[in-house]
């Protein structure tokens, strides 16, 4: 990404919004949010174990 990228992922943490309008940076709370809630890990396993199970469906009603 380049630097000068409308929301780029290199843009530092917004301390001073007005001045930097045209291009603002992630706000504080936005960068240090935690993550209290890890559906992702949840998700990957529900998909791993259901393609999993319709695989072994699949041979045992072929």
């Amino acid at each position: 990404m380049e630097d000068q990228h409308e929301n780029s992922s290199k843009t530092a943490i917004e301390t001073d919004y007005s001045a930097h309008q045209d291009n603002p940076g992630p706000s504080k709370e936005a960068v240090e949010e935690k993550d209290d809630r890890s559906v992702g890990n949840t998700i990957k396993w529900v998909i791993v174990i259901a393609v999993i199970t319709l695989v072994i469906a699949y041979f045992i009603f072929m």
